[in-house]
């Protein structure tokens, strides 16, 4: 699948690259909304600088670049995981090449990149590079290891867990221990998306997963499960036993507030 995401647990997911009209409106919404931060504070420091040293005053007005330009796009794509104001309104995301979210160095090398191909060259170099790009990079993606994919809109839903019925048996009486969450929550996207996968894809993938998550369970499954199958009980069993597990520990803590509130032995309770 060319225009998959591979990402670090092995799944392919069905995203790809954001088109790069996309890009280009969500790029001029980001840098007209962080423009218009650098004309507020720019506004406010030329109130302030008559009361500092003049020595001072340019020292002041490249701290306030840095701030806007590298700073500000920093923090919000770390905080977002590649989602700012433009991408958010374009639905598009920042992710890494394979697949996983942005992290601060990546978001802080798109930054301190786009200063010279966004700022100083208005654009230009980020059209040029963006073009002759097949996943439609600019420069700092580059540097970085990143680019952007389309999101679709509204939150993924997955078909809900059900318990084959030929497996329940072996599923309540196999140990199985806790899944990495990395490995359960990529098992879970593999079987949300498995029928819109390529069909040698999904065999290898589902094959994968299953020899991964087949070292948390004791005894395997039955000869000649198939392994989205086995997949979908070990999710299964394992919710269950989750949930069983925490409404067992909220009766408990509710126990031993009980207890805790109750009044000592012979004292009387107003209450009551």
């Amino acid at each position: 699948m060319r225009d998959g995401i591979l990402i670090g647990e092995g799944v392919v997911l069905d995203a790809r690259p954001a088109s790069f009209i996309s890009r280009a409106l969500g790029a001029t919404i980001d840098l007209a909304a962080i423009g218009a931060v650098l004309l507020a504070l720019l506004l406010v420091a030329s109130r302030s600088l008559s009361l500092v040293d003049a020595d001072v005053a340019p020292a002041i007005g490249v701290a306030l670049l840095a701030l806007v330009m590298v700073v500000v796009p920093t923090t919000v794509e770390t905080l977002t995981r590649g989602r700012s104001l433009g991408k958010l309104a374009l639905g598009i995301r920042v992710v890494r090449d394979d697949g996983g979210p942005v992290r601060f160095r990546h978001a802080f090398l798109r930054a301190l990149v786009g200063i010279g191909e966004l700022w100083l060259t208005f654009g230009t170099v980020a059209l040029v590079a963006s073009l002759t790009n097949d996943k439609g990079k600019r420069l700092g993606d580059m540097a970085a290891g990143t680019y952007a994919i389309r999101v679709r809109g509204g939150r993924p839903t997955f078909a809900p867990l059900a318990m084959p019925p030929y497996l329940a048996g072996w599923a309540a009486h196999a140990d199985m221990r806790r899944l990495p969450d990395g490995l359960a929550l990529a098992a879970r996207q593999f079987l949300g998306r498995a029928d819109r996968l390529h069909p040698a894809s999904r065999a290898r993938l589902g094959q994968q997963l299953a020899a991964q998550v087949e070292g948390y369970v004791a005894p395997g499954p039955p000869p000649g499960t198939h392994p989205e199958v086995f997949l979908l009980a070990v999710l299964t069993e394992r919710r269950d036993r989750d949930r069983v597990t925490a409404q067992r520990a909220r009766v408990l803590a509710d126990e031993q507030a009980a207890l805790l509130h109750r009044l000592p032995y012979s004292v009387p309770d107003p209450s009551r």
